[in-house]
């Protein structure tokens, strides 16, 4: 994988992990219904976190725009995690915050 893109592929990776464990916790929570849209995103979140990281260890050509978007997704994910107090949700922000940062300076 080339240098450059490491810290990113990295904080793709911590972020998916981030947001299955949020995902998962939230179906543990009393009122699942309130978190439906954070687990929604959640699961999109990871899966696309996952995929980036996949295409920057691949060298692909597409990683700028799979960047910007992965970015997008994890900015909101981060907005819908912030709105509930549960640890877990804090956590999962601050997780896609930091994607969100690394894949913007790859897809600038």
């Amino acid at each position: 994988m080339l240098d450059e893109y490491k810290r990113c592929v990295e904080a793709c990776y911590l972020c998916a992990a981030a947001c299955d464990h949020c995902a998962t916790s939230c179906l543990d929570e009393e009122n699942v219904e309130m978190m439906r849209e954070c687990i929604r995103l959640d699961m999109q979140c990871a899966n696309t976190c996952r995929l980036t990281a996949q295409f920057m260890a691949l060298n692909s050509e597409s990683v700028q725009q799979l960047c910007q978007f992965c970015a997008d997704i994890c900015q909101q994910c981060a907005q819908a995690c912030q709105q509930h107090q549960h640890q877990h949700c804090q956590q999962c922000a601050q997780a896609c915050q930091r994607c969100a940062e690394e894949c913007r300076k790859m897809a600038a």
